[in-house]
């Protein structure tokens, strides 16, 4: 076939997938009308969970999952915009790795809102000029993100919907050779996170810690002798080169985001839930506050401790659990906890991220 028929083939196809499209585009528009009606939210991190499955259960190929994946997610952005176009607040400036989450979550056709500090984000939700939040929680080789754990005390805020990005460092600069850096820009926890490298590749650089890759990248781009280790989007939105790519130490580094909101959300078929609670102060009280779990078989996957701040001594366990908290074993387990705390909070069912 000659390169005019494949394009006039091309062509035929685009026409149907623009008309079947705005086909299903027309049927999102009822969809978001009912909704209304029915006081639900727009964004359903379970439904929109189920159409990706089912759209990656079809596909053949030749496109991959990933590809797939991202066509859809903007389809599904565009479809929630007919209707409302959220707004999404997150940890900024541009180009980090929560902006880059919020991104790959919500799309293209929302509008979204940099913020300083988590406690901005947060601030920014309940008062209602965004409709969500995205926040970082953990990392896989730095822990948890103690300012977003401390946030949820106060908050009535709940988690919505949780993200996982495998997080990728790249050296970016305006040279062109490594031998040229003698500085390197980024957060002091990417540091951490590229430690190995660094010692072997750039023993003699000075490292310059920032408080976020992003303004890392943006003022690398104005010095001599200098990089940055940050995100591919940073170094296409400051002009950089990248000198080199996937410098973490862990090839497994992933850092856990959750999306926080106003409202609860849907119950799914595939849930956790994530609860707060300090306990009296008592021999062996951690020990008899798990045993309920055990004993209705539900799986803690995280539990993380906090200073409570009010009292010397004082804790506050946080516990992410297998299930939704109306499901019957795990209403079961989490009032037996209750009587041995002096706090408990249930800070949302969710379903359960890849």
């Amino acid at each position: 076939m000659s390169l005019e028929k494949n394009r006039r083939k091309i062509d035929q196809i685009d026409g149907k997938i623009v008309k079947l499209l705005n086909e299903r585009a027309l049927e999102s528009l009822k969809i978001g009308k009912t909704k209304q009606k029915l006081n639900k939210p727009t964004f359903a991190p379970s439904r929109e969970k189920e159409v990706y499955k089912k759209v990656l259960d079809k596909n053949k190929g030749p496109l991959s999952e990933e590809s797939m994946k991202a066509v859809y997610r903007e389809i599904m952005s565009g479809s929630r915009a007919l209707n409302s176009r959220l707004c999404i607040a997150y940890l900024g400036p541009e180009t980090t790795f929560t902006h880059i989450a919020a991104l790959g979550r919500f799309g293209g056709s929302s509008d979204y809102s940099k913020c300083e500090t988590i406690t901005d984000v947060f601030t920014e939700v309940e008062r209602g000029r965004a409709n969500y939040g995205v926040v970082p929680i953990e990392n896989s080789t730095e822990g948890a993100v103690n300012h977003t754990l401390d946030m949820f005390i106060n908050s009535e805020l709940k988690i919505y919907s949780e993200i996982y990005l495998p997080i990728e460092h790249n050296l970016l600069s305006k040279h062109k050779e490594i031998s040229s850096i003698k500085r390197v820009y980024s957060h002091e926890q990417v540091f951490a996170q590229c430690r190995m490298w660094l010692e072997k590749k750039l023993p003699n650089a000075k490292l310059m810690a920032y408080p976020s890759t992003a303004t890392a990248a943006f003022y690398c781009s104005a010095r001599k002798g200098g990089a940055a280790i940050a995100s591919k989007l940073a170094a296409k939105k400051y002009g950089l080169k990248t000198l080199a790519r996937s410098i973490q130490d862990s090839a497994h580094n992933t850092t856990r985001f959750l999306i926080i909101a106003r409202e609860e959300a849907e119950q799914s078929r595939n849930d956790k839930t994530s609860i707060v609670f300090s306990l009296k102060d008592k021999v062996g009280v951690l020990h008899d506050a798990l045993v309920p779990f055990k004993k209705n078989r539900i799986n803690l996957t995280k539990i993380e401790s906090r200073p409570s701040q009010l009292k010397a001594w004082e804790y506050y366990f946080y516990v992410d659990l297998e299930g939704h908290y109306k499901d019957k074993e795990v209403r079961k387990a989490i009032t037996e906890l209750e009587k041995n705390c002096t706090y408990f909070k249930i800070l949302g069912s969710y379903p359960v991220g890849k």
